[in-house]
């Protein structure tokens, strides 16, 4: 049975290999089960709530990654698209939380229907290698930030805008440990890491008092999905600046799905003779559902996760190391007091370090060409220093379109750049 659905024997792997490959990626992205709770809650979600979300969301589409697509590809709610969800969206923005489960389920929506035809691929290839890049780079910055702020590590100040939290309060030198840890940790190339470092962390904590056991034991029936369940408030979302959150989500969530298809899969050595990613339109409706049922569920954006590439680096091959880690998050469902009793002094290091894995694109980036490298620099700056992802890659997209049209590179850019760009104006002409 097993063989006749995930063809075991063509890709030259068994069902043991497959069964190690799931458990490893499990433990890599294990993480984002105590992270994205966390995140979320900030914008007054119910913490409980949002981790059965995540759970059901990403086994979805990682069900479907595995029989629909039979790929070794995990899914969950990514890491930058839950920062730019509670960060810049509902916090500094000041749309509700309601508004931004809104704005998801509409680019899932809009997703789904891309996955049928060929607009993702314009989407994709309109907008220039380089700031595809910058993109990633950015928003491994922001995530860093947030991390460092949410730790009290560094902290608002009136003159200089930011300067050094107190490092001798107990949680700053938590989170501070956990960053040296799980640096250890990785430099010791122990798979599972990030989730390694936060249990460690999160025992430190408890004589400190800064992490509260659960009462009710380890093992409880997974929180109600009430609070968030189909939350959703249409009657702003026609507004030009909602309009560019949605673009946003969209955006970003085909860059980094496609980044890590083709990243992944190349790495496992799936891609045909062309390079390309096998049933990648298979792929990508996983990923589109997943989205709109989390947006239902009432968590972000789904999307695939790079750290599949530790699984297939163990030897997964097929979707059953999917399926592996599918099953592993139903049974983390049941220990929900586990991820919830852990406090942010734990998850904050392991944002800090995802920021370093997204700015790895960095070395890719050609500096040589100024009509390049300046949106690339506006691109990755803009994104912390404005508080937002999506200001980020207005300042890119725009800067480029003029520094090429102003010094004769017209052909550079391309129709949809150009759109954007004119969107983007619109935008503030009307707001």
């Amino acid at each position: 049975m097993i063989e006749k659905i995930f063809h075991l024997r063509d890709k030259n792997t068994t069902i043991r290999t497959e069964t190690v490959a799931g458990i490893t990626t499990f433990m890599t992205m294990a993480y984002i089960l105590a992270v994205n709770p966390q995140i979320l809650s900030e914008t007054g979600m119910d913490r409980g709530a949002v981790f059965t979300a995540t759970v059901l969301a990403s086994v979805i589409a990682i069900f479907l990654m595995a029989f629909y697509a039979n790929l070794p590809i995990a899914l969950a709610p990514g890491m930058g698209l839950n920062a730019f969800f509670a960060y810049t969206v509902v916090i500094n923005m000041g749309y509700s939380w309601e508004m931004a489960l809104t704005a998801v389920f509409i680019e899932g929506i809009i997703f789904i229907l891309l996955s049928f035809f060929k607009v993702r691929e314009a989407i994709v290839n309109s907008i220039p290698i380089n700031l595809k890049h910058a993109i990633s780079v950015g928003i491994g910055l922001f995530i860093a930030l947030i991390g460092l702020s949410n730790a009290g590590i560094i902290t608002g100040n009136p003159s200089t805008l930011v300067s050094l939290g107190n490092l001798s309060d107990p949680a700053v030198l938590m989170a501070l440990s956990g960053i040296v840890l799980i640096g250890v940790l990785l430099v010791l190339k122990i798979r599972g890491a990030l989730i390694i470092g936060i249990i460690i962390v999160t025992l430190a904590g408890i004589p400190l008092g800064i992490t509260q056991i659960p009462e009710q034991g380890i093992v409880a029936a997974p929180p109600s999905l009430s609070p968030v369940f189909f939350q959703f408030d249409f009657h702003k979302i026609f507004e030009p600046e909602m309009l560019i959150v949605v673009f946003t989500f969209l955006f970003v969530d085909i860059f980094d799905t496609v980044g890590t298809l083709v990243g992944v899969c190349s790495k496992a050595g799936l891609l045909d003779s062309g390079g390309n990613v096998p049933r990648v339109r298979r792929a990508l409706l996983a990923d589109a559902v997943g989205t709109t049922c989390g947006a239902i569920f009432g968590t972000s954006t789904i999307t695939s996760y790079i750290e599949s590439a530790a699984g297939i680096s163990a030897g997964g091959k097929t979707g059953l190391t999917a399926l592996v880690v599918a099953l592993l998050f139903i049974a983390a469902l049941f220990l929900s007091p586990v991820f919830l009793m852990i406090p942010s002094s734990a998850t904050t290091p392991a944002l800090i370090i995802v920021g370093l894995f997204m700015i790895s694109p960095v070395k890719n980036i050609n500096l040589g060409d100024y009509s390049e490298s300046i949106p690339v620099f506006l691109t990755i700056i803009m994104m912390p220093l404005a508080y937002s992802i999506s200001e980020g890659i207005v300042f890119g997209i725009f800067s480029f379109v003029l520094l090429k049209l102003f010094t004769g590179h017209r052909k550079e850019i391309s129709v949809v750049m150009y759109i954007l760009c004119i969107l983007f104006i619109l935008r503030h002409l009307l707001l």
